[in-house]
């Protein structure tokens, strides 16, 4: 099956299916729908390699739907995801897709909602179970959850289950499934890790590779702003105001803290904006999104993990406030617009020091960044003035304007003017709150420095520091590099250099957690990841003693993290982060190495740590 297929018809879907389609509007599946389906509908297993926005979610939802037995309310399918957000994304794809299949029920379960509303949710039965890796390792060992019945597991976005330290999880849960049923795996990467765990656990599945890396971004207007002359806000607001086809935007930063300041700036300039991240309470995230959807809302700005899943139609530009750590990071922030055949615009803030990242991004992506001219103070008084017209024009079209004309008349008697000047007065009170013209100059544009400079810098301090990852992402590509080693003919973990660091500057913290309290480096992953919201990967190098360890950071952590994380407790311990000053006494255990936690076998029942529920 190929992408030219031109309609579901084709694909062996159910006449209600079909109908269904039709009603929301799907007309032409996309190649990865084209050529998933079918595979699916005979059921085999599959590995599915496609990057984010391009329709996956419909490749295993229809498909799975057609396997659903309505009479039985137990769950018959279940999809994991990385991210609680992916998570109610995919239900509600389910949902819109059974319109035509009464009495279906689908079932988001994650971390952050009600253990009681859940328990009720399940004891009413549900069909489908679409879940966060923690959330049904809970449910399972509290035996609230009975997979008997499961036809059908889907690991979606299994790349950034990986990265965010779930994929031990994810094998916690495939040893529980019945051991006759259909697996489905989709990942835009396949790093060793998801190789061998396909190789484990699905049984000569169907590898199904979509090269969408440009496809993605095809439909997306690429732009970058050189960060020079002018501060950072002041340049974001006049793009907002000039862009064209401006409807909504997700803006991205790299903090927490930042989300919530670039919000109150933005709101303080008349913008409706607000900030998503991971201090929000799922409640609060959920209406924040449901917002941006009605258009009560029409600016978030987030960071990477708070944006995950998020699928607004009107989202017309995606803005790099903060450049990404790595480009699947952009590409994955940017697939946020321009999804599902739709146009978009992705707009990145790039510094000097940032050059060789953006040079990085367009080598994934295979796509050129072109520069972006700042909009000038005339370009943006034109445009005011220009809505300002359209304001004006639009009111008097309208009604009702006699009493208004009448005291206009009564001015230009008593004032001795004409009707010109009182309008003219009127108009320069309506623009107190924004004025129509912006005072001030335009800052000369600086080009970035050429090769040559950045190689001869004229100090020490303007020197721009290589960052490990671009030298990594010069590698070839997986497909590109031919055939790799098996994995049982690998070199011991022991004896393979350690990963490469983060992007950026680091700083090395000491807690007060090591061996001798049983802490293991995946404890002090996920205990940062939870308490201060920074993604696994860009967390550093990690030494663990006998009575303490240390812990890379990048630099300038917000307050409110470093505080979280001084009163963080792992097994039971204060950690007490502070920096460190020194390397202690006693035998070193190891530094963090890639998929921390080393292999494990998984010989009959694995020993589990279970952690706190609301952790999940």
């Amino acid at each position: 099956m190929t992408s030219t297929v031109d309609s579901f018809a084709e694909l062996g879907l159910s006449e209600s299916l079909l109908k269904t389609l039709s009603e929301i509007g799907y007309e032409t599946p996309s190649p990865i729908q084209a050529q998933c389906i079918p595979v699916l509908l005979d059921g085999r297993d599959m590995i599915g390699m496609a990057q984010t926005g391009t329709g996956k979610t419909a490749a295993f939802a229809l498909p799975l739907m057609e396997t659903i037995d309505i009479k039985v309310a137990k769950p018959q399918a279940l999809i994991l995801t990385p991210t609680r957000e992916l998570a109610i994304q995919v239900a509600e794809a389910l949902q819109s897709y059974a319109k035509n299949l009464p009495g279906f029920h689908v079932l988001p379960i994650y971390g952050g909602q009600s253990y009681t509303i859940q328990l009720k949710q399940l004891a009413r039965g549900a069909h489908v179970i679409v879940g966060t890796p923690g959330r049904v390792m809970d449910h399972l060992e509290r035996k609230t959850l009975n997979l008997d019945q499961m036809k059908t597991l889907v690991l979606d976005e299994a790349d950034e289950m990986l990265r965010m330290g779930f994929i031990d999880d994810v094998e916690w849960i495939l040893e529980r499934t019945p051991e006759q049923h259909q697996t489905a795996l989709f990942s835009a990467t396949m790093p060793e890790q998801i190789r061998r765990v396909a190789q484990k656990y699905l049984v000569d599945p169907k590898e199904i590779k979509i090269k969408s890396a440009t496809a993605t971004v095809a439909a997306i207007r690429q732009v970058y702003w050189q960060v020079s002359g002018m501060h950072k806000l002041d340049a974001l607001t006049r793009i907002l105001e000039v862009e064209e086809d401006f409807d909504a935007a997700i803006i991205f930063v790299r903090t927490k803290t930042a989300t919530v300041e670039l919000a109150d700036k933005l709101n303080a300039r008349g913008y409706a904006a607000a900030a998503l991240n991971g201090d929000l309470n799922q409640q609060m995230r959920e209406r924040v999104i449901d917002q941006l959807k009605s258009g009560a809302l029409d600016i978030v700005i987030a960071t990477d993990v708070a944006a995950r899943g998020i699928d607004v139609p009107r989202v017309s530009h995606v803005i790099n406030y903060d450049i990404p750590y790595d480009t699947e990071a952009y590409v994955h922030r940017i697939g946020r617009t321009g999804r599902a055949g739709r146009t978009g615009n992705a707009i990145l803030f790039v510094a000097p020091r940032e050059i060789r990242m953006l040079r990085t991004i367009e080598r994934a992506t295979r796509q050129p960044i072109a520069p972006l001219t700042l909009p000038s103070r005339a370009d943006v008084t034109n445009k005011r003035v220009a809505d300002f017209k359209a304001k004006v024009a639009e009111v008097l079209e309208a009604e009702g304007l006699d009493f208004f004309a009448n005291i206009v008349s009564q001015l230009c008697e008593e004032q001795d003017v004409g009707a010109e000047e009182i309008a003219a007065a009127l108009a320069m009170m309506a623009q107190e709150g924004k004025p129509l013209q912006i005072v001030g100059e335009d800052p000369a544009p600086r080009p970035f420095r050429d090769e040559q400079s950045e190689r001869r810098p004229a100090s020490f301090a303007d020197r721009e520091r290589k960052p490990r990852f671009e030298e990594r992402s010069e590698r070839p590509r997986y497909e590109e590099r031919g055939e790799r080693p098996r994995f049982e003919d690998r070199p011991p973990r022991s004896e393979r250099p350690a990963r490469p660091a983060p992007a950026g500057d680091m700083v090395r913290y000491r807690i007060d957690v090591g061996r001798d309290h049983g802490v293991e480096v995946r404890d002090i992953v996920g205990a940062i990841a939870n308490e201060a919201g920074i993604e696994s990967r860009f967390i550093g190098r990690i030494g663990l003693y006998e009575e303490s360890s240390t812990v890379e950071l990048p630099a300038g952590m917000p307050a409110e993290a470093a505080n979280a994380l001084k009163r963080t407790r792992i097994r039971g311990v204060p950690i007490n982060l502070r920096q460190d000053e020194g390397r202690p006494t006693g035998s070193f255990g190891g530094e963090r190495k890639s998929g921390a936690g080393g292999e494990r076998k998984f010989d009959g029942e694995r020993k589990f740590k279970k952690k706190p529920f609301a952790d999940r």
